[in-house]
């Protein structure tokens, strides 16, 4: 009789364990998802720095008109806010490169100056045109404060199609199509300035 009260009392507090992990663990799932959710924002949006929004720019997506663009197509447009007021357009745009599609999400401020580009997703061919995956990039970092007038129209292209911008070497493709890939955001930008900007502008 010992033995089967002894049994069934650690049956007990072995139910009673996993009964209170399990109540743990649900209770805590969102705050984790939550958690999760911020931090692949985080690590999405690091083009723009911490402290310059205070919303979550994902969750408020823009609707976008016209995605088709000269030389690639708007797949999402978000607004990034600091009190209420606009600091930053996110436009995720896809291109064509040597090896498949390039997404990169560009970051344009208020006034229409590029304050980042990251690259979301490419196929182009590894230690040549797939270094524009790296981040931080030295190469679209060199692009950070242009806008669409600055360089002017013949500017935005390679050098050695008379532009101002180097290529990253042995990616003359890749190179290109990025290049008109941030061009033809900024143009949007400039063209939908007011819709993109919102009330908050």
């Amino acid at each position: 009789m010992n033995r089967t009260a002894s049994a069934l009392t650690l049956l007990l507090l072995a139910g009673a364990g996993i009964g209170a992990t399990y109540l743990l663990q649900r209770s805590s799932a969102p705050q984790i998802a939550a958690e999760q959710r911020l931090a692949d924002s985080r690590k999405l949006l690091d083009v723009l720095a911490a402290d310059s929004y205070d919303n979550q720019p994902l969750d408020q997506p823009i609707a976008l008109t016209d995605t088709g663009l000269s030389h690639s197509t708007l797949a999402a447009g978000y607004r990034a806010t600091s009190n209420g007021q606009t600091v930053a357009v996110l436009l995720r745009n896809q291109t064509e490169g040597y090896a498949g599609a390039i997404e990169l999400l560009i970051a344009i401020d208020a006034n229409g100056k590029l304050l980042g580009v990251k690259t979301l997703k490419q196929n182009e061919t590894p230690a040549l045109g797939g270094l524009i995956g790296d981040w931080p990039n030295r190469w679209l970092q060199v692009f950070t404060g242009k806008s669409r007038g600055e360089p002017n129209d013949a500017g935005w292209a390679l050098k050695k199609d008379q532009g101002q911008f180097d290529q990253m070497a042995g990616a003359t493709i890749t190179s290109r199509a990025a290049i008109n890939a941030i061009r033809d955001a900024l143009r949007y930008f400039d063209e939908h300035r007011t819709a993109l900007l919102g009330s908050g502008a």
